[in-house]
């Protein structure tokens, strides 16, 4: 399982550092992309969530693993890159970033940096398949995610 997660996180890291470079790509299409990404994680948070939190599916040790690493890739794929000057809400309406995103890198950073580590955590702590851990870690990595969302994205 370690060796399928590790080549999925450097095939995305590949694909997303070669093929996606911002340079290449229109501001319309790094948002597609990025989207993409914050869908699929949270697609993935919507399973851990049914069934450690909510309780309104049973718990499959093998499902929170799989979700818990999906997600822990999308974190650490590089996303940054999806976010160049003028992919805001003020130069295209097809995104809710607030421009203050661009005027607070090293917060932004900072920020991303703890939803890695926060999505980082919740994939090892998946692997013991400890219900109460993982919801525990759960609520972290939705609050590391949230952090951003208050921050820099408009209602």
């Amino acid at each position: 399982m370690k060796k399928l997660f590790a080549g999925l996180a450097l095939s995305v890291l590949t694909f997303t550092g070669t093929s996606l470079s911002f340079a290449e790509m229109k501001v319309e299409d790094a948002i597609y992309y990025r989207k993409a990404g914050y869908g699929f994680m949270s697609w993935n948070m919507g399973k851990i969530k049914a069934q450690t939190v909510d309780e309104s599916a049973p718990f499959n040790k093998d499902q929170i693993i799989a979700a818990a690493n999906a997600i822990a890739a999308v974190a650490n794929s590089g996303m940054g890159a999806l976010y160049p000057p003028g992919s805001d809400m003020s130069k295209v309406k097809d995104t809710k970033l607030k421009p203050e995103f661009f005027q607070n890198m090293e917060e932004v950073g900072k920020i991303g940096e703890n939803f890695n580590a926060a999505a980082n955590n919740l994939a090892t702590v998946a692997a013991t398949g400890d219900k109460a851990a993982i919801a525990k870690a759960f609520g972290e990595t939705g609050e590391a995610c949230k952090a951003c969302h208050d921050k820099f994205r408009a209602k």
